[in-house]
């Protein structure tokens, strides 16, 4: 009985209080769960082939900005990664993550002509908590070559941190190409 009423409460549904009992909650929470889509399986869903190219891979210190983000040292040892998704053959996705390999030391290993970075995190790595943002932005230089479009022309962008525990595992900058749109079930 405890937990189907803290399943309740976990929803948002009922309000449990400490020597003050369980009540139906006057405004209940509305909560939206996200998941992390394969960008393969969204492609082939639009009836697309799917490509993936690694566009650059190194080993490289935490730039300040990103070790922040991931609750890291300044510096610490990661993977940088520059990729590009396709579908039919012409850029759908450009795709900047940075890895802890501290914290992912297979992700190393993994052959990415075979599979991108994205699905192998997302069929090897389980992760406790996340934190995602969406924004617009500018296309720049690196971003509009590689997408095929112009420097400065407004791309949809997603930049995502993932953790397991306390371990940071990934942070991603997706920009997507323009005319892309997101569309999700509440």
């Amino acid at each position: 009985m405890n937990r189907a009423l803290q399943g309740l409460a976990d929803t948002g549904l009922l309000e449990r209080r400490r020597k003050a009992g369980t009540r139906v909650a006057l405004d209940p929470v509305r909560k939206a769960t996200l998941e992390i889509p394969v960008t393969r399986l969204e492609v082939e869903a639009s009836g697309s082939v799917y490509d993936y190219r690694v566009l650059e891979s190194e080993k490289a210190p935490a730039p300040p900005g990103i070790a922040e983000r991931m609750g890291l040292a300044p510096g610490a040892p990661l993977l940088h990664m520059r990729g590009l998704h396709l579908a039919d053959g012409k850029p759908f996705l450009y795709e900047e993550r940075w890895v802890n390999l501290a914290a992912v030391p297979d992700f190393e290993s993994a052959d990415f002509a075979l599979v991108s970075p994205n699905e192998w995190l997302v069929r090897n790595q389980p992760f406790t908590r996340g934190e995602i943002s969406f924004l617009a932005e500018p296309a720049s230089s690196e971003q509009a070559s590689a997408l095929d479009t112009g420097e400065g022309t407004a791309l949809f962008a997603i930049e995502r941190t993932t953790w397991n525990a306390k371990a940071a595992i990934t942070h991603v900058r997706l920009a997507y190409r323009p005319g892309y749109r997101m569309s999700t079930e509440i």
